[in-house]
């Protein structure tokens, strides 16, 4: 199976650019109520997962927090304490299972290492539940 059967493509994930400020990611990813975001550079590469805790150790440890300070510090200043890491989009079944295990969505990046949509572990998990009902199924059939 080919794992761009499962991709949710570049055009409608949210993610943030690696020049975006601290505010601005703090206010997309409260918008969409996300915990984590895909970070791209200006190439258009996978630069690393922006997490909520990523934020709230940054502010902590650099700054009382005032949300104009933070339209001055760019999003790929900010340390990250895990890495999403990306499969490219030759992996194989085996790889991107291996990842989605331990990350709530895998980037997905082409030939070129360049974003190009993410594998959520929910659309891995209800595949894999539709196959097992239709085995089921086809047990009690036979």
């Amino acid at each position: 199976m080919n794992l761009l059967f499962f991709l949710t493509p570049k055009s409608e994930v949210v993610y943030v650019e690696d020049t975006d400020s601290l505010r601005q990611v703090l206010e997309r990813m409260e918008y969409h109520t996300y915990q984590a975001i895909p970070m791209i550079n200006k190439f258009g590469h996978y630069a690393g997962t922006v997490t909520e805790g990523d934020l709230l150790w940054f502010i902590k440890d650099h700054m009382p927090f005032d949300m104009r300070k933070a339209e001055n510090i760019c999003i790929g200043d900010v340390p990250r304490k895990r890495e999403n890491l990306p499969v490219s989009i030759r992996a194989s079944m085996e790889d991107l299972m291996s990842k989605v295990v331990n990350q709530n969505f895998v980037p997905v990046t082409d030939d070129q290492d360049c974003f190009i949509g993410i594998i959520t572990r929910k659309d891995m998990i209800n595949f894999l539940h539709r196959e097992l009902t239709k085995r089921r199924e086809k047990e009690q059939d036979g």
